[in-house]
């Protein structure tokens, strides 16, 4: 029978290997093969670490008794930048008690070697599903405090598969990559991987590439001396150098010049670049997220993009969807926007306006629909009417088919003799009808109405 069936396991996880014994780590990592594991191994803690800052595992077995740094040195190190990693220690027997230590300092468990084969398969399983239903958990007590994340709102099922991947990636120090359409909060998401992670206490430090000139690249990110070129009077502490010990935002990182490239990989390779006109190293301990709306793949393929620098910062890529994708959560923003923008003075939005926000591709994502927003609150009373949206929205709305219900019976349900504004509010009521399956309470909160308008409406239309 194979070992991945007989023990449940999660085929595909990602499991480092640490032994400075050849013949035991080659040994270990056969056995986790043939569980369906992944396994990337290294001989020493330097390499374990190195292979952490590109990678992003389900566990690691690690060795106490190791060249160079130690063990226990070791599981300091990777719980600083891994909080909830599982550790699984490997032990010699006259060793228990630093093992034990061990344990006080987060490992997940020891194992005294020789290791027996389904004793590792267990205590590896195990370790990975604790740490998944840490994840979940997590995930689900956020869930019930809003359907959110940090200031990330969103209950529709993409963003939830979002806030997912932002689950699994906070705690470690990885890189990560970001991509999706401009407006779509990839700057929101960065901070909120900040904010869950082990680097919350030192700086966020954004920066926008396309809003740098190309010539001023270098100097803006990696910062320069005095007298290193014409202009600059003063030395300069770039960008990596501010978010020492902390997490730097590159947004379209595909704008970056050829040179910039180059002297980025290098710095993610060895944390070590030089100011520019500089003659000694800047060290700088910082995390990296990068987020672009192109292709890099398509970019690498045309040579604009290189494609090491490419696998250096795509160790674990996110999607952010655009609003268009985002069933249910353009009336969650909307009012949203209305309360922030607005927080003493309650407005609404009528069931034709949000039929007409709801029926827009919204080109410029989350962005256009704040723009909106504002927009209306210049000019509505105590409710956003259709005419208080942008015309762009209120003419697309016009062109659109109204959905379309079979009535319960005929007289007031009719929608022969509807006007433009009775066909919009019944289009209103049939989207709220299908998005919560026909629940009341849900078609209540959902387009703000009180329940016994709800069904004076739902009569009048001739809806179920």
């Amino acid at each position: 029978m194979d070992c991945s069936l007989r023990y449940g396991l999660q085929v595909g996880s990602l499991v480092i290997v640490v032994e400075d014994e050849p013949d035991l780590r080659a040994l270990a990592e056969r056995w986790l093969i043939k569980d369906g594991y992944e396994v990337e191994s290294a001989p020493d803690a330097e390499q374990a670490l190195e292979v952490l800052t590109r990678t992003l595992p389900s566990a690691v077995c690690l060795d106490l008794e190791l060249p160079g740094l130690g063990g226990l040195e070791a599981l300091k190190q990777i719980k600083k930048t891994h909080p909830k990693l599982p550790v699984i220690i490997l032990t010699a027997n006259d060793q228990v008690e630093t093992a034990v230590a061990a344990m006080q300092s987060g490992a997940y468990d020891y194992l005294v070697k020789p290791v027996d084969r389904t004793k590792l398969a267990t205590t590896v399983r195990n370790a990975i599903e604790a740490h998944d239903l840490m994840v979940r958990v997590d995930h689900l007590e956020r869930e019930a405090d809003g359907g959110g994340y940090a200031d990330i709102l969103g209950e529709s099922t993409a963003m939830k598969r979002a806030f997912r991947e932002v689950d699994r990636v906070a705690m470690s120090d990885v890189t990560v990559l970001v991509h999706g359409e401009s407006g779509t909060g990839k700057e929101l998401v960065a901070r909120a991987i900040h904010e869950h992670s082990g680097r919350s206490r030192a700086p966020f430090v954004a920066v926008n590439c396309a809003a740098i000139p190309e010539t001023l690249q270098e100097s803006e990110l990696f910062g320069h001396e005095r007298g290193a070129f014409t202009s600059a009077n003063q030395r300069r502490i770039g960008y990596f150098e501010q978010a020492d010990r902390g997490v730097l935002f590159l947004d379209e990182i595909g704008e970056l010049s050829p040179a910039a490239q180059a002297k980025l990989l290098r710095v993610l390779q060895q944390r070590v670049f030089r100011r520019v006109g500089g003659q000694s190293d800047v060290r700088s301990d910082f995390r990296l997220v990068a987020a672009t709306h192109r292709d890099l793949r398509e970019e690498v393929t045309a040579g604009r993009f290189r494609e090491d620098l490419y696998f250096r910062i795509a160790v674990f890529e996110l999607e952010l969807p655009p609003l268009r994708d985002r069933h249910g959560d353009v009336a969650l923003l909307a009012r949203s926007f209305l309360r922030q923008f607005a927080p003493d003075r309650p407005v609404t939005l009528a069931p034709t306006a949000l039929a007409a926000l709801e029926s827009h591709s919204w080109p410029g994502n989350v962005r256009e629909l704040m723009n909106a927003m504002q927009r209306a609150l210049v000019v509505c009373g105590e409710v956003v009417e259709l005419e208080d949206l942008p015309k762009r929205l209120r003419d697309h709305k016009r062109d659109t088919p109204i959905p379309t219900s079979e009535p319960v019976s005929a007289g007031e349900g009719e929608q022969d003799g509807l006007t433009r504004m009775e066909a919009l509010e019944r289009a209103a009521l049939v989207t709220a009808l299908e998005e919560t399956g026909g629940n009341i309470s849900g078609v209540v909160r959902r387009l703000g109405l009180g329940r016994t308008t709800v069904y004076r409406k739902l009569k009048k239309y001739g809806l179920r």
